[in-house]
């Protein structure tokens, strides 16, 4: 084995200090069941005690069956009664550990339930940005395998580690208070031999476990993100590249795990040559002590049984403290994502938005970049007017979507303000913000569900009624009606078993059923034919005619009620004003309004024809 560097040892005693403050960060979570976790301690130890009793009766019942010139009666009644308490301490250890088990179950499963939800309620509190970098395949699986170190912790730490640490202290108390202390010696030896053998293995064996972990997870994500792209890896018959790529992951973790199975032999093999060595000197002592007569064959027996006893938890010494090493390693990682700041938080005197009646929401001087180096907004100020509908038109990448962005508040801009009804986003609260905006997004993404709940999503507690009369709204209710499972049709994931058109009509409805405020139609009628269009244009308009309302579209045709209508470039404002205004001035917004007159002439003339 290499020398440790004073790096590594630096490292090591991060290391260390990161291992203890992550169980700091985890007793919190035992402390609600403090009585049970006492009460669990009670019985192990009350378990350890017994375990030690069994080889103790063991030595009285070989001793009286030894052959002696005592009565016939005596010689068959003790041996009875030994036997019988040797029965009832084994079942006694049994029992003690099971309700050991038993009463620290609902502490283990409620303090892993309290730190899942935990981590789940705060990923959904973070921002946009960690989601949109986010791997979700490697998360999910560093939240699974950080739940599961909780009972890992429990199990090796509380039913493993701690008795076998009594019971080494009660072996040691009975041989020295028995025999001489030559025992005592060589038992310490060998337990300080083999946990020393054992963390210096083990702790040279992390790697290839940390580099196995790292592997497990990037196969992971690459294999749930190809899942979640299926049409796109047929689109283009990559199926073979896809299959190259997870294969790369699997070689790669198989390469690792092949070298944490071999050190793992060298750590076994280390392991029981010290184990043998000190029970061949522990009964080589006994044996002696026999001989001479200062030890009677009972004795022999005794230090046998309380040797196996010892080393058999020892034996798993290093498989324990692997695992509760790769516990804590998961448990960190998963406490990683706790750390992550949320980007966008509640400021401290933050208060709820209350509205009576649909707002003015202002953009002032308003200056925004999801980098530093590049500029989405410059200075944008305009406003919507309360009950009054705002449209936004221009190219593409010119900050149309990051305006509802920044009103539903994903993110915060760098300069200027927002506010609704004269108060600034930053001063409400996230919560009350959000429930008073409704956005249809321009890429409709829907749960693996049925039809059904992702409408009633956008109020989870409304009535079939409800739903229906907005899935109407929404000139989605006879296509819903005519499947053979109405409203119970599971859409697939993300929606793909619904057309584009259909996921866009999904969403409308579930948008209407939310009845904010504020409304904000990114593209949302995008993904329909004309005809469909026109008739959910009507209603929406309808609709929103008393609701604040921000339209960000590409199709100048569904626009032109607007009370106006904004034309931005580089994330600037270059033209206001009605759509007859804008005509007028035969600018930009008039040479797009051509073009696409033209485009949807030629496209009319092609239908014809």
């Amino acid at each position: 084995m290499k020398p440790i560097l004073p790096a590594q040892a630096a490292s090591n005693a991060s290391d260390e200090n990161s291992d203890a403050s992550t169980l700091k960060r985890l007793l919190p979570y035992f402390w609600a069941y403090r009585l049970r976790v006492t009460i669990a301690l009670g019985l192990m130890l009350m378990a350890k005690f017994a375990n030690i009793g069994i080889p103790l009766l063991l030595k009285s019942l070989v001793d009286r069956m030894t052959p002696s010139p005592s009565a016939a009666q005596a010689a068959v009644i003790v041996p009875i009664a030994l036997i019988v308490a040797y029965g009832l301490l084994r079942l006694s250890t049994t029992v003690f550990t099971e309700l050991r088990e038993w009463v620290m179950a609902k502490a283990t499963e409620g303090a892993s339930r309290k730190v899942g939800l935990d981590v789940f309620a705060h990923l959904h509190a973070l921002s946009l940005r960690f989601h949109l970098e986010r791997q979700t395949g490697g998360m999910s699986r560093d939240i699974e395998r950080g739940v599961k170190s909780v009972h890992s912790l429990v199990s090796y730490a509380l039913y493993s580690v701690v008795p076998t640490l009594v019971e080494v202290g009660l072996v040691l108390a009975v041989l020295a208070w028995k025999f001489q202390l030559a025992f005592v010696w060589i038992t310490l030896a060998a337990l300080v031999s083999y946990i020393t053998y054992t963390v210096l293995v083990t702790e040279w064996r992390t790697q290839f476990r940390k580099r196995m972990n790292e592997l497990d997870t990037v196969s992971s994500a690459k294999a749930i993100d190809s899942f979640l792209n299926y049409e796109t890896v047929k689109y283009f018959n990559n199926e073979r590249f896809e299959q190259k790529r997870y294969d790369e992951s699997l070689s790669a973790y198989r390469q690792a795990a092949l070298k944490s199975q071999s050190s793992l032999s060298l750590l076994n093999a280390g392991q029981q040559l010290i184990i043998a060595s000190a029970l061949i000197a522990m009964l080589w002592l006994a044996a002696c002590g026999v001989a001479d007569k200062s030890m009677s064959l009972g004795d022999l027996v005794m230090v046998n049984a309380f040797m196996i006893q010892l080393y058999i938890p020892l034996n798993f010494l290093g498989v324990i403290y692997r695992e509760i090493k790769q516990a804590l390693t998961d448990l960190k990682r998963m406490f990683g994502l706790l750390d992550r700041n949320a980007e966008v938080a509640d400021a401290p005197d933050a208060k709820p938005l209350v509205l009576e009646s649909s707002p003015t929401v202002r953009f002032e001087s308003v200056h925004f970049a999801y980098e530093p180096d590049r500029p989405i907004l410059q200075d944008l100020s305009f406003e919507i007017p309360a009950g009054k509908t705002v449209a936004v038109v221009g190219p593409s990448g010119c900050g149309k979507s990051t305006l509802a962005r920044l009103l539903y508040r994903f993110y915060d801009v760098q300069q200027g303000q927002i506010t609704i009804n004269g108060q600034p986003l930053g001063k409400l609260t996230q919560h009350s913000l959000r429930s008073a905006i409704g956005v249809v997004p321009q890429d409709t993404v829907l749960f693996n569900d049925t039809i059904g709940y992702n409408i009633a999503y956008g109020h989870v507690d409304a009535s079939q009624a409800q739903v229906q009369a907005a899935a109407k709204a929404a000139h989605v209710h006879d296509f819903i009606a005519a499947l053979p499972q109405g409203y119970q049709t599971t859409v697939g994931e993300r929606g793909l078993k619904l057309s584009g058109g259909e996921k866009q009509r999904v969403a409308i409805a579930r948008t209407l059923l939310k009845n904010p405020q504020v409304f904000i139609f990114d593209e949302a009628t995008s993904a329909l034919d004309t005809h469909n269009e026109r008739a959910i244009q009507q209603e929406l308009a309808a609709l929103s005619r008393s609701k604040s309302t921000l339209v960000i579209a590409h199709r100048l045709s569904t626009i032109t009620d607007a009370h106006e209508i904004l034309v931005m470039d580089a994330g600037k404002i270059i033209e206001r004003g009605t759509h007859e205004q804008l005509l007028a001035m035969q600018g930009r917004y008039a040479s797009m309004w051509a073009m696409q007159q033209s485009a949807g002439e030629e496209h009319h003339g092609n239908q014809v024809a």
